[in-house]
């Protein structure tokens, strides 16, 4: 089952070499999970609610395509910056304002090639569609 997502949930991004909390940001009157403001599917701002997952592995990041061809081919990961998408799909049901809920099973893509995924959404509450 889909769990609600808060502030202080752990992401992790196909290409990147560490994990990331994401930060959501209430706009209007928060609403608050376990004392903690629930996030919604526009909740994807690069760095302001999704910061760096540490180095980026895909040649599709020009600094990590840079550092690659210098190395003579050999891989060579670059710093982390998401370019980001809106998460989908969100809930079916819960809306907070004007917009779905986040939930676990929620991914988000960067620009670069990864895939942004839940890895825990910062709360035990359950079942939200």
């Amino acid at each position: 089952m889909a769990q609600p997502v808060v502030t202080g949930a752990m992401m992790t991004c196909s290409f990147g070499l560490a994990p990331s909390t994401l930060v959501a940001i209430p706009k209007g009157q928060p609403v608050l999970i376990e004392k903690k403001p629930a996030a919604t599917i526009m909740d994807f701002a690069p760095m302001a609610n999704i910061p760096p997952f540490g180095l980026c592995n895909s040649l599709a990041n020009p600094t990590t395509a840079s550092l690659t061809a210098a190395a003579l081919g050999v891989l060579t990961p670059g710093p982390c910056v998401p370019v980001t998408t809106p998460w989908k799909p969100g809930s079916s049901t819960v809306k907070i304002g004007q917009f779905p809920a986040l939930n676990s099973t929620s991914t988000c893509q960067c620009a670069y090639g990864g895939s942004i995924a839940i890895s825990y959404p910062g709360t035990t509450t359950e079942n939200i569609p």
